[in-house]
């Protein structure tokens, strides 16, 4: 798969080397992880179709995801989004374990989910992978029953800035990609702890109600970013950019 690159010049390449070598972990602050937001969204604006997000992405975002993760110590996702997509072991293929490596990275990244309320499936593929390791960010005070993964619990309720530093300074997290949902986006922002955006533009309308890629209510000031690099596959764009709060 070739990408066309369109900004900042013109070129090829293909998403294996546009998402390599981010060297992320190297921009951490000192108190928290340096983190990149992962979405994907229509033309109208859409961040899923009937609830989910498959369907939206070709094979050049699907690519672009799977490296992305290489790229990072933690993936950080939304307790609904985890049990829409049915989340399951995060790296799945041994030549993209082995990228992971060369980065000098695990060969797995942690899952962290953030659920409030602890409302996340306990038969979730990556709950029930004896080899994931997967922390839960919530308030509630029971564990989940029947997991076979690697569980560990952060008692951090809804405050992502305690969550952030208790990743950096316990579990020596300093990169992570955040992959929604929408809400958990909004709260991420809100609180200045994304970093930069990588977005993906399906070529389609779609109409309907479906949600944004950031939902819940109005920011208290815009986040502005500025673009790092743009590329096509396909008449979909792939875009990175850097977010000044």
């Amino acid at each position: 798969m070739k990408l066309t690159r369109l900004y900042p010049r013109p070129g090829e390449t293909t998403p294996e080397q546009l998402v390599s070598g981010l060297d992320l972990g190297s921009r951490a602050p000192e108190w928290r992880p340096y983190v990149v937001c992962n979405m994907i969204s229509t033309l109208d604006g859409k961040a899923a179709v009937d609830g989910t997000t498959r369907g939206l992405g070709g094979e050049a975002d699907r690519a672009i995801f799977h490296n992305l993760r290489t790229q990072v110590d933690a993936i950080v996702v939304g307790a609904t989004t985890a049990n829409v997509e049915r989340y399951g072991r995060p790296i799945k293929r041994d030549d993209l374990r082995a990228k992971r490596e060369r980065d000098g990275l695990e060969p797995e990244p942690l899952t962290v989910i953030v659920s409030g309320r602890l409302s996340v499936s306990a038969d979730l593929p990556v709950l029930q992978e004896p080899t994931a390791k997967v922390l839960i960010a919530t308030a509630a005070d029971h564990e989940l029953r029947g997991v076979r993964a690697d569980v560990t619990y952060e008692r951090s309720g809804d405050d992502l800035t305690l969550l952030l530093a208790r990743l950096r300074s316990e579990h020596a997290i300093r990169s992570a990609v955040c992959e929604g949902g929408p809400t958990l986006n909004s709260y991420m922002l809100a609180g200045g702890l994304i970093d930069e955006l990588f977005l993906s533009t399906a070529a389609r309308i779609v109409g309907g109600e479906a949600p944004s890629i950031v939902g819940g209510r109005k920011l208290a000031s815009a986040t502005r970013g500025e673009l790092v690099w743009m590329h096509e596959a396909v008449g979909d764009l792939f875009s990175r950019w850097r977010l000044r709060p």
